[in-house]
């Protein structure tokens, strides 16, 4: 059983912290709502490392979003829900494609320098994209450029105090409606921080697998939060897997964007062979799931552990102009882009599920809102299209800090809230060791491909984790397991109860796509298990 918090507490013997807003989270979701939400509140941003770590530092591709003439809203529209596999909400998408373009805009405005060519902003082309519509910076460091622009804006605004290398340990709620969050400080104290709105924006999950392009610090933490705290959460099963991070002895899971494709890249097995023309219509540049299961594909027939990624029949000056990142850390291990094909293999990517939100970011607890990776606001469905993510941030970003500025004020009386659970001592094993354990489970049992058998197997080694909670938690490592343990958990239920397969969740078991029975989310709240509503994708 998952317990409500995860420490004891009793609000009256805790330092209490006011603000108006309280943003969770450092990536392009939660500088931008900050930013926006500074204009007339005072807002506390908490990262638990620090403004320039977070997954959108690490994006390479870049933000889709229209901006040449022979591209529109409705190709973008038609792109993202072929892609979301039918479960996109078609309403979510609308509101993406149409108020995309201005959060673009806004980005140039607070100091975001896309990359140029011929005097118009430069486009590219990911997988499953019809038109050119992909923006970036610095080639493929886009995700960087946005994060330095916008850390800067932060620092400098006087109603922003930003918390570095501070834990959120919980979000604190009272008959449905949320009061702030505990959080943990750097010298192990706890404060409860008071908010008039609490904003999500804490990214998403790639630690849960052994094997990722995400940076440590992406261990679903807030999932798992609001999943404790009574909110709705949605199609955690849909966890997208990127089909190209570089697989080298010594060399980590680093990301070769999917512009590398987009600019005309190859795949290869370990033959030499081209393969991706026996599994889609549009080669490379499929969706991604389809990408990824490919190269496993191939990678099992010729058994081997990795799959050639070859871009050499460019022109070294292209590859280096546009691929300067990715170029100079495959040098860094005697690989060179230019000449040599790339091995590559698939790592886990993007959440696309998280806690469910309505079109202006609120969740199911009154003054809770989530933005970015960590929210399920209906755009995605079962697949994200590349570089959306990004726009997706900014425009429900946007509308967040639309509905905080019509709030009332939730008074400042006096909170008695307490809470205590049976808890024992430490946790008796190490947590590095729970950890690996738990992502090899994943990776194992609950990765790229699922059946009853390896689900049912996942379910059984992760709830031998649970008696974790029943422990005496102090320490970061030991939270971020318990929300890795709980988010893991919501993944592989849901991969059980979807028997089907759609989007990057796929079955052996159930291979085929089910729209008369399966057409539906899976939603998950605390104490009352699952339930399934349906898409209003068209």
């Amino acid at each position: 059983m998952i317990p409500q918090y995860l420490i004891d507490f009793d609000l009256q013997d805790l330092p209490v912290v006011e603000t108006d807003v309280i943003v969770i989270g450092s990536g392009i979701a939660g500088l931008y709502t900050a930013i926006e939400a500074s204009a007339d509140h005072s807002v506390l941003l908490i990262t638990k490392k620090s403004l320039m770590e977070s997954n959108t530092r690490y994006a390479q591709g870049g933000i889709a979003a229209v901006t040449a003439e022979d591209d529109s809203p409705a190709y973008h529209r038609h792109d993202t829900l072929l892609a979301g596999a039918g479960l996109c909400s078609s309403t979510a998408v609308d509101v993406l494609v149409h108020e995309g373009p201005a959060g673009v805009q806004d980005l140039i405005r607070l100091g975001t320098t896309f990359d140029i060519e011929n005097g118009e902003l430069a486009l590219t082309k990911e997988g499953a994209h019809s038109h050119r519509r992909i923006l970036h910076a610095n080639g493929d460091a886009t995700g960087y450029e946005i994060v330095r622009a916008l850390s800067i804006q932060v620092e400098q605004h006087h109603n922003v105090t930003v918390w570095d290398d501070h834990f959120v340990i919980d979000l604190v709620t009272e008959e449905n409606v949320c009061l702030g969050a505990l959080v943990q400080m750097p010298d192990g104290s706890r404060v409860f921080v008071r908010g008039q709105a609490t904003v999500l924006c804490s990214g998403g999950a790639g630690q849960l697998y052994r094997y990722t392009t995400n940076p440590e610090v992406a261990t679903a933490d807030g999932v798992a939060m609001a999943y404790r705290a009574g909110a709705e959460i949605r199609d955690m099963e849909f966890i997208q897997f990127h089909p190209t991070a570089l697989s080298y002895p010594g060399a980590p899971r680093f990301l070769i964007s999917e512009a590398v494709r987009g600019e005309g890249a190859y795949l290869r097995n370990i033959k030499g062979e081209r393969f991706m023309e026996r599994y889609h219509e549009l080669q490379e540049l499929a969706p991604r799931d389809i990408v990824a299961r490919a190269i496993v594909s191939e990678m099992e027939e010729t058994r081997a552990t990795f799959v050639y990624l070859d871009i050499t029949h460019e022109s070294p000056e292209m590859v280096k102009r546009r691929f300067p990142t990715i170029y100079e850390t495959c040098m860094r291990y005697g690989l060179d882009l230019t000449t040599d094909w790339i091995p590559v293999s698939p790592a886990a990517h993007y959440m696309m599920g998280g806690v469910k939100t309505d079109l202006y970011g609120k969740s199911s607890i009154s003054r809770l809102f989530a933005c970015g990776e960590v929210s399920s606001t209906g755009v995605h469905g079962a697949n994200r299209l590349a570089s959306n993510s990004l726009s997706e941030a900014l425009v429900y970003g946007r509308r967040i800090v639309e509905q905080i500025r019509n709030l009332p004020g939730n008074g400042s009386d006096e909170l008695q809230l307490s809470f205590s659970w049976e808890r024992k001592e430490s946790p008796s094993q190490a947590i590095v060791e729970r950890r690996l354990k738990l992502q090899k489970v994943m990776v194992r049992y609950a990765g790229l491909r699922r059946s009853k058998d390896t689900l049912l197997r996942a379910i059984d080694d992760l709830n031998r984790q649970l008696p974790i909670f029943h422990s005496v938690l102090t320490k970061r490592e030991e939270y971020e397991f318990a929300n890795m343990l709980t988010s893991s958990l919501l993944v592989v239920q849901g991969a059980l109860r979807r028997e089907e397969s759609r989007g990057a969740h796929y079955r052996e078991d159930f291979p085929l796509r089910d729209n008369e029975g399966w057409r539906k989310h899976i939603v998950h709240v605390l104490d009352q298990g699952m339930t399934e509503e349906f898409s209003d994708d068209v």
